[in-house]
């Protein structure tokens, strides 16, 4: 047998069925993983919920409300938690572009009198061992149980009320911006219901 020349036209030829075949095949795998990968951010919002508010009976993923204010690209996703009809807390999803690596969403739990029940980050791409510290329970617990219009959400750096996590003064900012444009959005859809 004769071996087969390398022609340009071979190299092409060969290049679009590599080419084919990777994308169908990427296609297909993203296709099949799809399902499991959401049903993963469901649970994660479900966990979420389930920490920040207090104990509901409701299904307040079922319920959700996307709010589009008008100085944010994205809608803002607000949750409203229930104990047999009793409107018991709210949760909204906050999130700044100005962490140290970029974005930070987190959600926050809000009582009926508008102070913080709790908070979890959702999304972060902060340094290990600095601005990762901003989900630890010592950074977390000084925003339990304080109100937003009480309470400067800036670093006490920058004339706020939060002691900034040691070395990571970008990321503090970043969730305090992401705590106030949860605590905003709470706000004005209080202020458009009534």
């Amino acid at each position: 047998m004769s071996k087969k020349e390398s022609t340009f036209f071979n190299m092409i030829i060969a290049l679009v069925v590599i080419t084919i075949v990777a994308g169908a095949s990427l296609g297909f795998i993203n296709d099949i993983t799809e399902g499991p990968k959401a049903q993963a951010k469901l649970e994660k919002k479900i966990n979420a919920l389930k920490q920040v508010l207090p104990e509901f009976n409701n299904s307040p993923v079922e319920e959700v409300l996307l709010y589009k204010p008008k100085n944010i690209k994205d809608s803002i996703e607000i949750y409203f938690g229930s104990l047999n009809d009793s409107h018991i807390g709210t949760a909204v999803i906050g999130s700044s572009e100005r962490g140290y690596s970029g974005l930070v969403k987190i959600m926050v739990g809000f009582n009926p009198d508008e102070s913080i029940k709790n908070i979890v980050v959702l999304e972060q791409k902060e340094t290990p061992g600095l601005g990762t510290k901003m989900k630890d329970e010592r950074f977390i617990r000084q925003f339990r149980g304080k109100k937003p219009s009480e309470f400067n959400l800036k670093p006490t750096k920058d004339g706020g009320d939060v002691d900034a996590i040691t070395g990571a003064t970008i990321s503090t900012r970043a969730f305090g911006e992401a705590t106030q444009m949860a605590y905003d959005v709470l706000v004005e859809t209080k202020q458009s219901k009534n």
